[in-house]
């Protein structure tokens, strides 16, 4: 199994943003068939080295997470989103 990690800063820190963004990786729950688990939470420690969000997956192997990553909806809907809102982003991939 692999472990899918990314975090997010975004260019708009706000609440209605933060939780927007939230719903938006979460959508991904049932429309994205390679995921298996998914865990999307916000950071409420508000630190100046925190992201504002985090987004955790898991699929079952390497060919799962290719997949993965070129999914239709996963594509045309929340990477676009994402890569709009935010400032920056960190990722990590491991197999747990």
């Amino acid at each position: 199994m692999i472990k899918h990690i990314v975090l997010f800063k975004l260019k708009d820190a706000t609440s209605a943003a933060i939780n927007e963004a939230v719903a938006v990786l979460l959508s991904m729950k049932g429309k994205t068939p390679q995921i298996l688990d998914i865990e999307v939470g916000a950071d409420f420690l508000r630190s100046e080295r925190s992201y504002d969000v985090a987004l955790q997956v898991t699929v079952a192997n390497r060919e799962a997470l290719d997949a993965y990553q070129l999914d239709a909806y996963h594509c045309s809907t929340v990477k676009p989103y994402m890569h709009e809102k935010r400032l920056s982003s960190v990722a990590v991939d491991y197999e747990i």
